[in-house]
């Protein structure tokens, strides 16, 4: 398993980059979490009902990377993801996430946005700064920031029943954000949005993580949205999940969404990723279907 040699023009200087004026006022102007995962294992179940979900998971993640993964139905994309937020253990393998000096080690941003019904826009923001006990003052200025980084801040007084679906992903993305985590975790967020509103936030999403610099580990199932967004693209094989290929994308920072995937390159990157990936789909399916 190697990176695959598509990393000719990788994003270099962007690496250094200095935040923009929201950015420092939004977290520490330094780069986020680091994650080394090593022989990582998940089962489920015991006995004759036991389920290997992950096998032999190696993965580095440097500071302030975006990183894809992509993979079939059922090989494990999100487990691997909720043992990285620590809502799940491992059972075996060892993961390392350094993220020393981060007011918090991660946030994480689900396919639906999770946001609370009976808070508005504003107060749903700053529900986790309130709950870690950051003062009024100072939260108020991150409530702040992180709305006008994700363009919602004509509606922090709007409760999420009255925006859209593509704005209460918004919410939940400045949520995520404000709390200045060490790591970004992804869970397929604009899955569940028409096409429209997915290209959308896709571009605010690449606009905001080179503003910040953040770590990102990032779910699809969408080889195109893999390639507009990360660094490096993780595909993965059916159950049991293992790491198949690590592919470099070579799009510089910044990026067009549009302009990119309408290329020649971004073309032909696609469907050699495709084909890495089409026989785990395949064999997934019939699996699925005995």
């Amino acid at each position: 398993m190697g990176a695959r040699p598509f990393a000719s023009a990788r994003r270099g200087e962007a690496k250094g980059r200095a935040p923009n004026v929201i950015g420092k006022c939004l977290m520490q102007q330094r780069r986020g979490a680091t994650i080394a995962i090593a022989g990582l294992r998940k089962e489920f179940g015991e006995g004759r009902e036991r389920v290997l979900a992950l096998d032999g998971i190696d993965l580095t993640i440097a500071a302030g990377e975006f990183c894809c993964i992509v993979g079939p139905s059922g090989c494990g994309k999100s487990t691997l993801l909720r043992i990285l937020a620590g809502l799940d253990h491992a059972t075996s393998g060892a993961i390392d996430v350094d993220a020393k000096g981060w007011p918090v080690a991660n946030a994480m941003v689900f396919q639906e946005s999770g946001l609370f019904p009976w808070m508005n826009i504003e107060k749903n923001v700053g529900f986790g700064l309130m709950t870690r006990g950051v003062a009024a003052v100072e939260a108020g200025k991150r409530v702040d920031a992180a709305l006008r980084l994700v363009g919602l801040t004509r509606f922090r007084h709007h409760y999420p029943h009255q925006l859209s679906g593509g704005m209460r992903q918004r919410g939940a993305i400045a949520r995520a954000f404000v709390t200045d985590p060490g790591m970004l975790l992804m869970d397929e967020p604009f899955a569940a949005l028409d096409a429209q509103n997915r290209t959308i936030l896709q571009a605010e999403l690449v606009r905001i993580w080179e503003e910040t610099g953040k770590t990102v580990v990032y779910i699809t199932h969408s080889i195109e949205e893999a390639l507009l967004l990360g660094d490096r693209t993780v595909v993965m094989t059916a159950q049991p999940g293992r790491i198949k290929e690590i592919i470099d994308i070579p799009f510089r920072h910044p990026r067009n969404v549009m302009e990119l995937s309408s290329t020649a390159e971004f073309g032909a990157l696609k469907l050699s990723i495709w084909r890495i990936l089409e026989d785990e789909v395949m064999r997934a399916r019939a699996e699925i279907d005995g």
